[in-house]
């Protein structure tokens, strides 16, 4: 059985620390690569493939592509590696994004050693309709899918709109449930989080960090198109406001 192919996870962890290490490869005996072997053997993506293949993951494997990620950055001058076409995108993301995209591989690395990430269950839209994961990760949508899926904060949150007086109603395109499909719908909202992990980190959800939305605006708000995954409700405004022009 061959080694499953490298997520963008495990190439989120791994780009990270070339980036720490200047652009430079890991070699095999860097107590770093040891580290990051010993992490992409407990991300729950592979299913018993660290039992299956005892190269899974291996200090070899993390340090080797290292070197993929190093060599083929725009500015090395020597012969790149052969890689593949994520390893490219990640890269390129690196470059474009770095504060952003440390800062996912940091909220991925919490979230496995606090043990949060490895009890959530695959979520069923943490895969995009055409396959593809978000830029910030499989697990890191994973993780945010859940927390919008937890019943206690939308509640909370529906109790506190309710409290202040304000109508139950998507926060971008005003939809009211209730006011549409009458007593079925009455009640009914999505929560949405107006930042991402990788942007705000793995803390405890405030109900400032919530907005509530439609399901048509929510799955806007997560859908990927041109790079991105995420936008805000005031994003997604300025994009509905945009088109109606």
């Amino acid at each position: 059985m061959r080694s499953p192919s490298w997520t963008r996870d495990e190439l989120l962890l791994a780009c990270a620390l070339v980036v720490e290490n200047g652009w430079r490869e890991l070699r095999e005996n860097d107590a770093r690569t040891h580290s990051l072997s010993t992490l992409l053997r407990s991300l729950p993506l592979h299913g018993d493939a660290v039992h299956d293949v005892p190269s899974f993951r291996s200090t070899g494997s993390v340090s080797r592509k290292t070197t993929d990620l190093a060599t083929n950055h725009p500015s090395y001058t020597g012969k790149p590696t052969r890689c593949g076409r994520l390893d490219k995108e990640v890269i390129s993301d690196f470059i474009a994004r770095p504060a952003e995209m440390v800062n996912a591989a940091k909220a991925i690395m919490e979230g496995i050693s606090s043990g949060e990430l490895t009890r959530i269950p695959e979520q069923p839209d943490e895969v995009a309709e055409d396959g593809a994961t978000s830029p910030e990760g499989r697990l890191l949508a994973r993780w945010t899918i859940s927390r919008e899926r937890d019943p206690r904060l939308r509640r909370r949150k529906i109790e506190r709109v309710r409290r202040l007086g304000q109508p139950l109603q998507c926060e971008v395109c005003r939809f009211h449930f209730g006011r549409f499909y009458g007593r079925l719908g009455e009640g009914y909202i999505e929560v949405h989080h107006v930042l991402p992990l990788h942007i705000s980190g793995p803390r405890e959800t405030q109900l400032d960090d919530l907005a509530l939305l439609c399901s048509n605006c929510h799955r806007m708000c997560h859908r990927g198109h041109l790079g991105e995954s995420w936008r805000t409700p005031a994003a997604l405004r300025a994009e509905m406001e945009r088109t109606a022009k």
